[in-house]
């Protein structure tokens, strides 16, 4: 066996015993990298089909392809899908709250790694761009982790990723407790295309932690089609569920 081999078994076994492999969701030492434990995963609802065909929501039975939930149906939303890796629920919700605040950047890897298992099938390959963050906002967390994700999915998946292509103009409140015609208008204007980025005849993959409410990813969405995007689908890492119901809120 290699000289080398040996060697980096042996730091392997050190690093091992110096710094356990960590559970992602609780902390707990697990045997592999960014390995969940069985607790954990037990705990983690992922999504799949089948689901509603624009906004992603999990259906009961499956219902053809195309079959889009009743409040999609009422009012479409401007995104033409929505995706994400699991449903909200407390580990989801500790890795984004690791990620996004713990400064874990590790954790975008992993989340990049699931998202790639979830991406659906498209017609042309399209560009992934990440949710950006305003400006005062990137400076006090340092990073965007929508940003850290795009780039290991990018890697991951072999699409191509712009950064910087679309702009959050002024920052929002938070949108909790919010009526949909007040998220609508907290929102609005609040996001826009850069100089240069074009997008005209591009379907647009936009990268998020985690799907709420819908309406800043219509906000987005709504940017980019006017800006000539063919298509826009927004990843998640999670989405909350409308309680006893289908769509987005």
């Amino acid at each position: 066996m290699p000289l080398a081999t040996i060697l980096k078994g042996a730091l392997r076994s050190v690093l091992d015993y110096a710094l356990p492999r960590r559970c992602p969701g609780c902390g707990a030492i697990v045997e592999a990298d960014d390995a969940f434990c069985l607790s954990c995963w037990g705990g983690m609802r992922f999504l799949s089909e089948p689901c509603c065909a624009r906004c992603g929501v999990p259906f009961d039975h499956d219902r053809g392809r195309d079959a889009a939930c009743g409040p999609c149906l009422a009012d479409p939303p401007p995104f033409d899908s929505a995706r994400a890796v699991l449903a909200y629920g407390d580990v989801a919700r500790k890795v984004a709250l690791r990620l996004k605040y713990g400064k874990r950047i590790g954790l975008a890897r992993l989340i990049a790694r699931h998202m790639a298992r979830r991406l659906p099938d498209f017609e042309a390959l399209p560009l992934i761009m990440p949710v950006p963050l305003h400006r005062w906002r990137l400076w006090w967390r340092g990073f965007n982790q929508a940003a850290l994700i795009a780039d290991h999915l990018g890697r991951a998946s072999g699409l191509a990723v712009d950064k910087h292509g679309l702009l959050r103009t002024r920052a929002t409140q938070p949108l909790r407790g919010m009526h949909a015609g007040q998220r609508a208008k907290a929102v609005r204007g609040a996001f826009a295309l850069a100089p240069g980025h074009q997008v005209k005849g591009r379907s647009v993959l936009l990268i998020d932690d985690v799907h709420t409410s819908g309406a800043t990813a219509a906000a987005r969405a709504r940017v980019l089609k006017r800006g000539g995007a063919s298509s826009v689908h927004l990843m998640c890492w999670a989405r909350a569920l409308p309680e006893g119901g289908e769509g987005i809120d």
